[in-house]
């Protein structure tokens, strides 16, 4: 696996996707994974900041080829009927040598939740928009937080993944955690 960046919750906001496209390209990430909730904004947030959901189906779709998504609990069929590429799975299991990486959104797998893991494999998830990196049970638990509406007193945020290190960065760019495996 080569550099990955794993970002979640855009909830439909065009000013956001166009600044983390900005990012992935200055990454030279060569995917990004997506944890889900990427065109609506749900009924428990307000409207972000430069919502318009049919502006970035077609920044999304314009990098279809570079994208791997799971479902969030605001993702529907409507919207895969419009998307490119997959975003119904709830889940995709991503082997990383002798440890699985699960992904998922959050809904339904998360610390309260876990899903069938052994010891050092890893639980990563957003839909809470809150950044997290911690260890449960023997399972390490990833949140890249939020691109759009970050909560808990967190900023805008994405994660990177390369040579076993996983990277939380804000969306401008600026390094503030780090966890090697």
């Amino acid at each position: 696996m080569k550099k990955w960046m794993i970002a979640s919750d855009l909830h439909g906001s065009a000013v956001t996707c166009r600044m983390l496209l900005e990012a992935f390209e200055k990454e030279n990430a060569q995917r990004i994974l997506f944890l889900g909730d990427l065109l609506y904004h749900g009924p428990r947030n307000d409207l972000p900041q430069g919502y318009d959901p049919k502006e970035v189906i077609g920044l999304l779709n314009s990098v279809k080829d570079r994208l791997f998504c799971v479902r969030g609990n605001c993702d529907t069929e409507v919207d895969q009927m419009v998307l490119s590429f997959p975003i119904l799975a709830d889940y995709a299991l991503l082997p990383l040598e002798d440890r699985t990486l699960f992904a998922t959104h959050g809904h339904r797998f998360s610390e309260e939740n876990l899903p069938p893991l052994k010891k050092g494999d890893i639980l990563l998830h957003g839909h809470t928009h809150v950044p997290i990196c911690k260890e449960q049970n023997g399972i390490i638990i990833l949140n890249p937080g939020s691109v759009t509406i970050p909560k808990g007193g967190s900023s805008r945020s994405y994660m990177t993944f390369a040579d076993g290190l996983f990277t939380w960065k804000t969306l401008e760019g600026e390094v503030y955690r780090e966890f090697a495996l």
